[in-house]
């Protein structure tokens, strides 16, 4: 049997890092862990091949050879998957579709001759039986959560990781939150699922063993969703073999704010490997978070939090979100204040939307406030519902947000902010130099410091680093690099037009 596995193309968000790749001659962030992982639970004697539609053609040729074409997408990919899926409808190949975005909203899609939703643990298996004996369903789904302890090892050997600026690897799945507007529960379940010590270091183990040496996200919904069994087995064991290895992995990872109420947990983190959490932030305003359900955010001193995270080592990416019901409308300086005081230099801020099954489509529906479908990316100025704030005031306001947060001003005394509350713990190997940082270096200085947008800040940033925090220049320069990535994106988004809103009335349609 002859598979195409293909991951579809992501439009140009802030999580792709398309711009910033291109200093250090990369072609994409992360591989398509899912397909990988699909890929190793097929039969050893299928032949297989992998097309990344997000660096690389997918030609006729490459379609026309197999005997299935195996999509897996996000909800954001949704366009480049429709638009795949008539090519091989033309070309007369045979479809297999999965992941989150199939798993959602499967019945959107036409032209697909076998859905392989939920988690393939549960649902692959009955699907290759079927295959073999030429009964196979149009749709497997399943309400199962499985083991992952038997999930496999991802077959590395399908990519070339030279391509690719980070690697990935999943220990858990689900949260124990159970926030309105995350799907995260709808996928992947409330009580979190989490592999054995042996198996994560199988996993570090196999790309050690393929030659990667650079950056890991450990792509969990939230990694410190089991803290007992993070402390007491699955980091001590990490430590140890990144003490036996030199550190050759640098790890990031994505966690709820309480991390910074467990300082053993962050120094344990620290000792592993870790040096920059992902946590959603949301909102500065109490009732945005006490309305969509974010308990663990209510009644701290977020600011304080995020810093001591830094304090301990370990930078802070935020995600944001305006367009709650009970945002008041100074919620937009509100937001640019958190930030710039905040010192998250990634502050990923995106207007509310309400994916398909979470708690907020359900009460939108019953509220007849539900319009299209989720694009999946909450920065293209687009929402499916009625807001509570009138439309132009709320779209004009996120943009004055991206337009100010990554203005260059702002953003390189942001950086500024960050590096002096950040306080890395220094580990033999992990800092090792390597050519494509000397090419981002030289990259950055010609497109930044030279013909840059805001190049007195950067200057005044590289020189500041240099004489007060010089081992943190390194950090410095990656960061104005994701900064003018960054500012693509913003100014992209920036110029899309206010669009009217619907009516009450056309949402009503939508939501019978």
């Amino acid at each position: 049997m002859k598979i195409l596995l293909v991951y579809p193309r992501y439009p140009d968000t802030f999580w792709s890092f398309r711009y910033a790749l291109k200093f250090i001659n990369k072609k994409a962030s992360f591989p398509p862990l899912g397909l990988l992982t699909i890929a190793a639970m097929l039969p050893e004697d299928w032949q297989l091949k992998l097309v990344n539609m997000n660096f690389r053609g997918l030609k006729n040729r490459d379609i026309r050879w197999a005997d299935y074409v195996f999509i897996s997408a996000m909800v954001t990919q949704r366009s480049s998957a429709r638009e795949l899926i008539a090519r091989c409808n033309k070309l007369g190949a045979k479809v297999v579709a999965g992941g989150p975005l199939f798993t959602t909203e499967y019945e959107d899609f036409s032209g697909v001759d076998h859905l392989v939703l939920d988690e393939a643990e549960v649902t692959l298996p009955p699907f290759l039986d079927d295959l073999k004996t030429g009964n196979a369903r149009l749709i497997y789904t399943s309400t199962e959560r499985p083991d992952i302890t038997k999930t496999p090892i991802p077959r590395w050997s399908l990519i070339d990781m030279k391509h690719y600026s980070s690697m990935n690897i999943q220990y858990s799945r689900g949260c124990p939150y159970n926030c309105e507007f995350c799907d995260i529960v709808v996928l992947n379940g409330h009580k979190p699922r989490t592999k054995d010590k042996n198996q994560i270091l199988a996993e570090l183990e196999a790309l050690y063993q393929h030659g990667w040496r650079a950056g890991v996200f450990v792509v969990d919904d939230n990694f410190i969703g089991n803290k007992k069994k993070l402390k007491k087995e699955i980091l001590p064991a990490i430590i140890n073999w990144m003490q036996k290895r030199k550190y050759p992995f640098v790890l990031l990872t994505e966690t709820s704010i309480n991390l910074a109420d467990d300082e053993e947990l962050m120094r344990l983190m620290v000792d592993a490997g870790f040096d920059t959490v992902f946590i959603g932030v949301e909102s500065p305003n109490e009732e945005s978070l006490a309305e969509c359900d974010k308990h663990q955010n209510e009644g701290r001193d977020l600011i304080a939090a995020v810093k001591k995270i830094q304090n301990y080592g370990i930078q802070v990416q935020g995600g944001f979100i305006v367009g709650f019901d009970s945002d008041p409308l100074s919620i937009f300086k509100s937001q640019i204040s958190f930030i710039q005081k905040s010192g998250i230099v990634t502050a990923m801020v995106g207007l509310l939307n309400a994916p398909r099954g979470t708690k907020l489509y359900q009460r939108l529906k019953k509220e007849r406030r539900l319009l299209d479908n989720f694009s999946g990316d909450n920065t293209d100025c687009s929402i499916n519902f009625i807001p509570k704030m009138k439309y132009e005031t709320l779209v004009n306001g996120y943009k004055h947000i991206l337009k100010t947060i990554y203005s260059p001003r702002q953003y390189y005394e942001r950086v500024k902010t960050c590096l002096k509350e950040y306080r890395p713990k220094k580990k033999k190997g992990s800092s090792r130099l390597r050519f494509y940082h000397l090419v981002a270096f030289i990259k950055s200085i010609w497109f930044l410091g030279i013909w840059g947008k805001g190049k007195r800040y950067f200057w005044k940033l590289m020189l500041s680093t240099l004489f007060r925090r010089p081992r943190s220049l390194p950090l410095a320069i990656s960061l104005s690099v994701y900064g003018f990535h960054f500012r693509k994106v913003a100014e992209k988004c920036v110029r899309l037009p206010v669009t009217g809103m619907a009516t009450i009335g056309e949402a009503n349609k939508t939501s019978r």
